[in-house]
């Protein structure tokens, strides 16, 4: 049996650094796709580090871009005969209040967060309808569900990224596509510190990338079925 190829975004740090691990771990082969190339390397280097031999591809695009995302996919699919999980883990936080919230801002947060996976999932979509298998995850937030004051267009987008999985599932459930959503409250990244001094969150308040991982790495492998086309809550402590 071949090894199960997954492409996952936002690899080089967080909750895709850490899935990416697991996934390795489970014997697939991965396409990491990332902005930033030394955060990705790092990812591979300790995926092949741990698991000599494994099939690790680097990515270094920045997803926004609707011809370099697809092109991932096709990549995937030209080099590895195929692709059969998709995992949406990138993604930005701005934090400004709604009088705050210009058009660059909205553009930008609904870019990386929305449109980019939509990208994604578009391009895998004929891919696994023919194969009649694909699985989704999407990394939603939170946020989605109970916004935090200044997350109006974070939120929002997070929201959309929800409202994708939901279609996913409405649609792909007869042609074989699975789709998940995970909805993290804070979690311990860089992404969060940015915006989060630990004096104002604490690190007890928190969830570790790895838990989020696990349960990406659960929805992926058939063992959270029930949740299909959900928004998984994964409050903070």
């Amino acid at each position: 049996m071949s090894a199960p190829v997954t492409i996952l975004t936002g690899a080089g740090s967080g909750i895709g650094h850490a899935l990416a691990l697991m996934l390795a771990a489970e014997g697939h082969t991965l396409h990491l796709v990332g902005r930033t190339a030394i955060k990705l390397e790092r990812t591979q280097s300790e995926i092949l580090a741990a698991h000599p031999g494994a099939q690790v591809r680097v990515h270094c695009i920045d997803i926004c871009d609707s011809d370099l995302a697809t092109g991932v996919v096709d990549s995937a699919i030209a080099n590895d005969g195929g692709v059969d999980c998709l995992v949406n883990c990138a993604g930005i936080a701005p934090l400004a209040p709604i009088d705050k919230t210009d058009e660059s801002l909205l553009e930008h947060a609904f870019l990386t967060n929305a449109f980019a996976p939509a990208f994604l999932i578009a391009r895998c979509w004929p891919h696994f309808a023919e194969r009649r298998a694909g699985c989704i995850v999407n990394i939603s937030s939170m946020a989605s569900l109970d916004p935090f004051p200044g997350f109006f267009a974070y939120a929002a987008s997070k929201a959309a990224l929800d409202s994708f999985t939901r279609s996913c599932h409405t649609e792909g459930t007869r042609r074989g596509i699975r789709a998940f959503c995970i909805n993290p409250g804070a979690v311990e990244t860089p992404l969060l510190r940015s915006n989060f001094p630990e004096r104002v969150l604490p690190h007890a308040r928190t969830l570790e990338p790895e838990a989020v991982a696990r349960v990406a790495l659960d929805c992926i492998a058939g063992r959270r079925e029930s949740d299909r086309g959900k928004a998984i809550p994964l409050p903070s402590p």
